[in-house]
């Protein structure tokens, strides 16, 4: 074979050799970010994995000339920068909280429970009678700040005449941060308890949505805190226990996940550090209290485009090429890590339908047509709570059932209204329990 050919050849094999070992080195410095669960930042694991790498290639090169020897160097130092990136802050490392907001005033709360959270309060407005009975909301997430979207919404509850109150739940929005260890299920129940006892005003409604109807369906299994509860109402709710979790169920109509477009702005996930440290708690291979990303730093630097398609599913097909901006970018706050902790402790609780069995505090459900969660989750709460008065579905809306399309948060608005003042609801009874198997089977 001619040396025109024999060069390129070796060039390119040498290329490969290269490649892979570069590879094998990026490989090996996330096994021991995984085996270290990202202690100091990632640090020991870089030193590790490049200390490994300069003793491969030293020992590569031992019997080449001075020039050959620098040749095993090149995987080494390209996999020192790409995984150095890994290691270095992009964002503040201590937490950046939302600017206030221009529309209500952000107070803000320490409960009995050692939580310090922010507090929002629209009183009653409009030219509806005012109701006596505070109503507390709950939003989604977990620990997740509400955002604007459902500030308009408690906006048009008040103008109702419903006094209204929202707390953004420990770690999330304007509330401060707690250890991570000690975001669990239960201390958001016991935080919702003592929110309504500092409230100081007897008993109030809660509205609870999605992540948020979970906690007000604990709540309402245990008795102490049920017993400051007049009426509830528990909005497309997540998974209430470990069973509950473990139900591989259908899901509502089509949602708009797969075919709206993609969301827009910046991501975090765009950055090495960010998209590792994200990725393998999302695989469950880092904990949520690793020492790769700090939780401040983690909440600083997530964006609502990180949410991809999950924002998308809370909308129906027909509404894949309107889907609202709900939040601002300034006002948006989400925490991964911590959202994951809350989510894996109600994945490891046992049953609360024994308790659950007991509640007397009269109760609504509301589901949505194109609901992206597990149907399931919904009608075990049907099933378990017998102080259900009656469900509410709601049609040509997604998860997020009050969002500002058409006439979408008139309608939820009046549902709730209803069952709170005790009117007759504007939608039928449906499903009831009896109606339970055939609605999982046709509402798919």
């Amino acid at each position: 074979m001619p040396p025109s050919v024999i060069r390129p050849l070796r060039f390119m094999g040498r290329l490969l050799a290269a490649t892979a070992a570069a590879v094998g080195l990026v490989a090996l410095f996330l096994a021991l970010i995984v085996a270290t669960d990202g202690a100091g930042s990632g640090f020991p694991a870089w030193s590790a994995t490049v200390g490994v790498a300069v003793i491969a290639a030293l020992w590569r090169g031992r019997r080449r000339s001075w020039r050959g020897r620098l040749v095993p160097f090149l995987p080494v130092l390209v996999a020192a920068a790409l995984t150095l990136s890994v290691c270095v802050p992009a964002v503040p490392t201590t937490r950046r909280y939302p600017p206030a907001l221009a529309f209500v005033t952000t107070e803000h709360w320490r409960l009995s429970t050692g939580s310090r959270v922010a507090v929002y309060h629209y009183p009653p407005a409009g030219n509806s009678p005012r109701l006596r009975v505070p109503l507390v909301y709950l939003n989604g997430g977990p620990v997740r700040g509400i955002s604007v979207l459902d500030h308009h919404f408690l906006q048009r509850l008040a103008g109702q005449g419903h006094d209204v109150y929202a707390y953004e739940q420990a770690g999330g929005g304007r509330s401060d941060l707690l250890p991570m260890n000690q975001y669990s299920i239960t201390r958001s129940v016991h935080d919702l308890g003592a929110f309504v006892g500092k409230l100081g005003k007897g008993r109030v409604d809660v509205l609870g949505f999605s992540s948020g109807a979970v906690v007000l369906t604990r709540a309402l299994a245990d008795r102490a805190i049920a017993a400051h509860l007049r009426r509830a109402v528990i909005a497309e709710p997540g998974p209430m226990d470990g069973p509950t979790a473990r139900i591989a169920g259908q899901k509502g109509r089509p949602s708009a996940r797969g075919i709206a477009p993609d969301m827009t702005g910046p991501r975090s996930t765009h950055n090495p550090r960010y998209a590792v440290a994200f990725g393998l708690m999302r695989l469950g291979l880092l904990g949520p209290g690793n020492g790769l990303v700090g939780q401040a730093e983690g909440d600083n630097a997530f964006t609502a485009a990180d949410l991809g398609s999950d924002t998308a599913s809370a909308y129906c097909a027909r509404d894949a090429h309107r889907i609202p901006i709900e939040d601002t970018a300034r006002n948006f706050s989400f925490s991964a890590a911590a959202s994951l902790r809350i989510q894996q402790t109600i994945k490891d609780s046992p049953s609360i339908a024994p308790q659950l069995r007991h509640s007397r505090t009269p109760a609504m459900l509301m589901i949505a047509e194109c609901s992206s969660q597990v149907r399931q989750w919904a009608t075990s709460i049907l099933a378990d709570n017998p102080a259900i008065q009656r469900t509410q579905y709601m049609p040509s809306v997604g998860h997020h059932m009050w969002n500002g399309l058409g006439d979408n948060d008139r309608r939820a608005a009046a549902v709730i209204t209803a069952f709170l003042q005790d009117k007759p609801a504007p939608l039928p009874d449906y499903p009831t329990r009896a109606d339970v198997p055939a609605f999982l089977r046709d509402h798919k």
